[in-house]
C-alpha cells in the first residue's frame, strides 16, 4: 500500500491508436502521441546501443539483478516513438504493439512508457505512483508483464491496474453503466457494476477507427482520388503565386511507413467531413446529398458525399463494408455485429437484476440509443449518456484514470511491489484482519437472501502467524 499522497500519481493509457499520459487531478493528459513506433534494423551494435547495453549492465550489477530483456540485444532494432516517426527514414517499418486490443510486443510498450516517462513529462518515474490503464479484455499474463516491467525495470513506489471500462464508467460520474468504446483497433461494450467489469459481458468487434479509415481511403482510391504521403513530394514555385508540386523519388522507403503516412490524412479526412447518420444508411437516399469539400497536403481538392455517412455507418451495419471496392468485408463472419447488436447481447448476458440499469446507462451517442431501443423489448427504458464535449469523449479512459488516482479514498488501494500477487492473483488474495462490522456486511451481501434477520453470527478471530482463522458459529 502507498503511503502517501504528496507525490501526483501518473496516470498512462496505452491504446491501440494513440498513448495518453498525465498527472492525476489534471483535466486532460498532457501528453498525447501515437502509440505506433519506427524501426529499423541494426546491422551491428552501433556505439548508441553499446552504451545503453553498458549502462544497463552497470545498474544490473550495481543492484545485483539479471537483466530482464535478454532478446532485446539480438533482435538489434533501433525504435522512434513519438515526434521521432514524423520525419521519414531509410527502411523504417512502422509496427504496433497492440493486436486485438492486447499487448503483443512489450519490448515496443516500454519504449512507449519510457519516452512518455522521460521526455513528455520529464519525471523520474521511482518517485511517482502508478496508474496504468489496461484492456477489458486484458489477461492475468498481460497484468503480470505489466506490474513487472513497472516495478524491475522502472521502480515505481506503488502501482494500480484499471479497466477501460471502469475508468470510463467513472469519468462519467456512474459506478454501474453499459460502456461502449471504440476505439483505434477494435469496439469493446463491456458491464461495469459497482465499479467492476462483468467479464461475461464483455462483447468485442474488430471494427474500429483504423478499419473506418482503409474503409475512406480504399473508397477514395476507387473513384481516382490519389492521396500523396507529405514526405513523398515538395513545392516549386513557378510564378508568382503559382506553384508545381514535384515527387520525390524515395526508393528505401518502406511500405508500411508510406501506408501509415496516406493513413493520417485519411484519418484527418474521415474526422472532418464524416458523420453518423440519423437512420440506417441507404444508397438511394443519400445519392444527392450535398458534398463536402477538403484540401488533401498536395493542394488538390477533393468532394466527399455520401461516402461522408456510409462509413460511419459500419459501426452499426457491418456487411456495408462490402459495397466499398477492396475492402474485406466481414458479413461472411457471424461474430461481427453492429453496435445495437452488440448492446443487447452484453446485457443479456448480465444478471436479470440489473439489466435495466445497465440500458438506462449507456455511454455514447444519440443513433444508438434509438436502435437499441428497437432491437430490446418495447417496455424496456433505454438512455444513452455521452459527454458533448468531444475532448472528454476522445480522452474518457484516462480522465476517469486522473480523477480516481487523485481522490483521497483511493490513497490505500495502491499496491507495492510487495504486494503485486494480489493484482495478479485476486481471487488468491488472503482475508485481511477486517472488523467485525465489515465481515458480518460481507456474509449479509453472500448469504443473505437466505437468512433471516433473526439470525446472529458470532465470529472469532484468532491470529496464527498473521493470517486470520475465522470461525463463524451460527446460533
Amino acid at each position: 500500500m502507498y503511503g502517501g499522497d504528496e507525490v501526483s500519481a501518473i496516470v498512462i493509457d496505452v491504446g491501440s491508436y494513440s498513448c495518453k499520459a498525465g498527472y492525476a487531478g489534471d483535466d486532460t493528459p498532457k501528453a498525447v502521441f501515437p502509440s505506433v513506433v519506427g524501426s529499423i534494423e541494426q546491422t551491428g551494435e552501433t556505439d548508441e546501443a553499446k552504451a545503453d547495453k553498458e549502462a544497463e549492465a552497470a545498474s544490473d550489477s550495481k543492484n545485483g539483478a539479471k537483466p530482464m530483456d535478454v532478446d532485446k540485444a539480438k533482435t538489434k532494432r533501433k525504435l522512434y516513438v513519438g515526434q521521432e516517426l514524423e520525419f521519414r527514414r531509410d527502411h523504417m517499418e512502422v509496427i504496433s504493439p497492440m493486436k486485438d486490443g492486447t499487448v503483443t510486443d512489450w519490448d515496443i510498450v516500454d519504449n512507449i512508457w519510457n519516452h512518455a516517462f522521460r521526455q513528455r513529462l520529464l519525471i523520474n518515474p521511482e518517485e511517482h505512483p502508478m496508474l496504468i490503464a489496461e484492456p477489458s479484455i486484458n489477461t492475468g499474463q498481460q497484468r503480470e508483464k505489466a506490474a513487472e516491467l513497472m516495478f524491475e525495470k522502472y521502480k515505481v513506489p506503488a502501482l494500480f491496474l484499471a479497466k477501460n471500462a471502469v475508468l470510463t464508467s467513472f469519468a462519467s460520474g456512474r459506478a454501474t453503466s453499459l460502456v461502449v468504446d471504440s476505439g483505434g483497433g477494435s469496439t469493446v461494450v463491456a458491464a461495469v457494476h459497482d465499479g467492476y467489469v462483468l467479464q461475461k459481458s464483455v462483447a468485442t468487434s474488430p471494427i474500429g477507427g483504423e478499419f473506418l479509415t482503409d474503409c475512406m481511403m480504399k473508397s477514395l482510391e476507387s473513384k481516382g482520388v490519389v492521396i500523396r504521403p507529405r514526405y513523398s513530394f515538395k513545392k516549386k514555385e513557378v510564378g508568382p503565386g503559382e506553384y508545381k508540386v514535384v515527387d520525390l523519388d524515395l526508393p528505401n522507403t518502406t511500405e508500411s511507413y508510406k501506408l501509415y503516412c496516406m493513413r493520417a490524412i485519411a484519418s484527418d479526412i474521415k474526422e472532418s467531413v464524416c458523420r453518423v447518420p440519423d437512420t440506417a444508411f441507404d444508397e438511394v437516399a443519400y445519392a444527392n446529398v450535398p458534398t463536402t469539400s477538403y484540401e488533401l497536403p498536395d493542394g488538390q481538392t477533393i468532394e466527399v458525399g455520401a461516402d461522408r455517412f456510409k462509413i460511419p455507418d459500419i459501426l452499426f451495419n457491418p456487411s456495408l463494408s462490402q459495397t466499398i471496392p477492396g475492402v474485406d468485408g466481414f458479413a461472411d463472419s457471424m461474430s461481427v455485429r453492429g453496435l445495437p447488436r452488440m448492446v443487447i447481447d452484453s446485457v443479456n448476458r448480465c444478471d436479470v437484476d440489473i439489466r435495466k440499469e445497465l440500458l438506462s446507462s449507456i455511454l455514447l451517442k444519440e443513433r444508438l440509443e434509438k436502435e437499441v431501443l428497437e432491437e430490446s423489448s418495447g417496455n424496456t427504458r433505454v438512455k444513452v449518456l455521452a459527454s458533448g464535449n468531444s475532448v472528454e469523449r476522445r480522452f474518457s479512459v484516462w480522465i476517469g484514470g486522473s480523477i480516481l488516482a487523485s481522490l483521497g479514498s483511493f490513497q490505500q488501494m495502491w499496491f507495492s511491489k510487495a504486494e503485486t500477487w494480489s493484482i495478479l492473483h485476486p481471487k488468491e488474495v488472503p482475508m485481511k484482519p477486517w472488523s467485525i462490522a465489515t465481515i458480518c456486511d460481507q456474509i449479509w451481501v453472500h448469504v443473505g437472501n437466505r437468512m433471516t434477520q433473526t439470525i446472529t453470527a458470532t465470529l472469532l478471530l484468532i491470529y496464527i502467524d498473521y493470517y486470520p482463522t475465522i470461525f463463524i458459529i451460527i446460533l
